[in-house]
């Protein structure tokens, strides 16, 4: 199954969080914080403004996103999670 995002929205599957501390430290699940890195995976047409233009999107699939940390709402399709996030709640795009 496929998702498709409708307006100015963005599906989004999160990047494995690091296990360890930059001191060596081996975290547990529960200590591990939400990602906020994800990897974009479909986007949205773009919105529209009030005079009925369309605007672009500023991401496209594959980009590295940073998110709020509670942003977006999670979905799970075939087994993978992903999030489903507005374009307002990207807050960077990594390099």
């Amino acid at each position: 199954m496929n998702i498709k995002p409708l307006a100015d929205r963005i599906v989004v599957k999160a990047v494995e969080a690091e296990e360890t501390t930059k001191s060596g430290i081996i975290l547990t699940s529960s200590a591990k914080e939400k990602p906020q890195v994800a990897e974009v995976v479909a986007v949205g047409p773009g919105a529209y403004d009030d005079s009925g233009k369309l605007i672009p999107m500023s991401v496209s699939v594959g980009d590295r996103v940073l998110t709020g940390k509670y942003s977006g709402t999670e979905v799970k399709v075939d087994g993978e999670e992903y999030t489903i996030v507005r374009q307002d709640d990207v807050l960077a795009i990594v390099d």
